[in-house]
């Protein structure tokens, strides 16, 4: 079980997380628009620039989905079964929720 204070700590880390995560989701956004054809020095350049997109692009996909998890997280925190495996029913522990406070699944369950 999951005590008060440790639930306001975990709140007040996931509304930390949230807006580093909205600050990488602003980043990302920029970084993974179009490549200019009058961008690249030469052929490589272009296709290297392309791939930097491409990898931006997951990113940015990425940090959008643990945002919404991030916001789930949130709505739930005062909810009895926060901290608790959705898979077996067991505590999910304190330090595995300080690292991924999204996260809905215990390490056993998880991995």
């Amino acid at each position: 079980m999951i005590s008060q204070a440790d639930r306001d700590r975990l709140r007040r880390h996931i509304r930390q997380e949230q807006e580093k995560v909205r600050r990488d989701i602003v980043y990302l956004g920029a970084q993974s628009g179009p490549v200019a054809p009058s961008n690249a020095i030469g052929r490589l350049s272009r296709m290297d620039a392309i791939g930097a997109r491409n990898i931006n692009g997951a990113k940015l996909r990425d940090a959008r989905s643990r945002l919404v998890l991030l916001d789930y997280a949130l709505t739930r925190i005062d909810h009895p079964d926060f901290g608790l495996c959705t898979s077996c029913g067991d505590p999910i522990s304190l330090a595995r929720l300080q690292f991924l406070p999204e996260s809905r699944f215990c390490v056993e369950c998880a991995g």
